[in-house]
């Protein structure tokens, strides 16, 4: 444990090097005199670190565990933001003159997200103890069904 020092001790040091403690300098695995090179903290390091570890772990479970029809329905999920996002980028860049144009394609993407993720959350293995009487060509059938209805109601409301 480094040694308390006191208000006297203190001397003022530039913020823009980094100060070395003697607890940093035992660490160090160089036998030499601490020198002014810049040091870069491990626990940054390692946190990035853990967090890449996170992150690659994630991906590995997913790309493993995930069922080819999932990862499809994930797809079509990050296309459906990715339509959403670019309807509102432009309506704010470029004005929105037919609004219930706008209005109904933003609705219809959002509309579509909402009834994929249904069918997503009824088809996967994991929640088949809560939805007991549903197959996943029902679940489907549902979707489409659905998503007809939605479509139909936007078309109508572009006018």
């Amino acid at each position: 444990m480094a040694p308390k020092k006191n208000a006297r001790d203190r001397t003022a040091t530039p913020t823009a090097a980094p100060t070395i403690t003697a607890q940093e300098t035992a660490s160090t695995s160089s036998p030499g005199p601490a020198s002014s090179s810049t040091v870069k903290s491990p626990a940054n390091k390692g946190n990035r670190a853990n967090w890449d570890d996170v992150l690659m772990n994630i991906y590995q479970y997913y790309t493993k565990e995930t069922p080819q029809r999932t990862k499809l329905i994930d797809v079509f999920l990050s296309f459906l933001v990715l339509v959403g996002g670019l309807q509102f980028l432009y309506c704010v860049l470029a004005g929105n003159y037919p609004f219930n144009a706008f209005l109904s394609g933003f609705c219809a993407t959002v509309g579509q997200f909402v009834l994929t993720v249904s069918l997503r959350i009824q088809t996967t293995a994991a929640n088949k103890s809560d939805f007991p009487s549903v197959s996943p060509e029902r679940a489907f059938a549902d979707f489409v069904v659905c998503s007809l209805i939605l479509h139909f109601f936007c078309v109508n409301f572009i006018n």
